[in-house]
């Protein structure tokens, strides 16, 4: 049986939209397995799909602190990890790699990235098309997954560019269609 980390009560099969979690039904809280976040953050935001909230891929970005709750899992001690601007503090087990979110904290990581993903430069999403090109022959997920992620990131990098040239976007809008011959 599974225990919550923060308050000791029975954790409870439960959804997280679509994906099957462990939940307390006291503080709220959510136990979500190696890659279960993943799952519900796609879920969550399609845009999102080819953002990852990854605690480990930018070190100069988190803070990590030891923390006294025990993994539910594997009952290992989690490490908070505070990432970045986020002020999203997540409590990790560094063995099975299980997250366990307090109540709220899974919308506050969607409103995260949703967030990074509103604020992003056209540089920025040139930058990150670059990285999802090159992901689509070496990244971790099949090839039609990581294609998805890389029409989203052009689709996103259109939307911005646009935003910051309106004019552009009036100019193309009204090129008069050619006639047929």
């Amino acid at each position: 049986m599974k225990l919550c980390p923060a308050c000791g009560h029975n954790l409870k099969s439960a959804k997280l939209l679509t994906v099957q979690v462990d939940q307390c039904p006291n503080c709220k809280g959510v136990w979500l397995d190696r890659d279960e976040l993943r799952l519900a953050k796609d879920q969550a935001d399609p845009n999102l799909d080819w953002m990852d909230f990854e605690i480990w891929k930018h070190p100069d970005l988190f803070e990590v602190e030891q923390r006294h709750l025990k993994c539910p899992k594997c009952q290992t001690e989690l490490v908070a990890v505070r990432y970045g601007e986020t002020k999203v503090s997540i409590d990790y087990c560094r063995s099975c790699q299980g997250i366990w979110l307090d109540r709220g904290e899974f919308k506050r990581i969607v409103d995260a990235l949703e967030s990074e993903v509103t604020h992003m430069t056209t540089s920025e999403y040139v930058k990150a098309s670059i990285a999802e090109a090159k992901e689509l022959f070496t990244g971790p997920e099949s090839f039609l997954s990581e294609w998805r992620d890389f029409k989203t990131v052009l689709w996103l990098l259109e939307l911005r560019f646009f935003t910051e040239h309106p004019r552009l976007m009036d100019t193309v809008t009204n090129i008069p269609p050619s006639p047929i011959s």
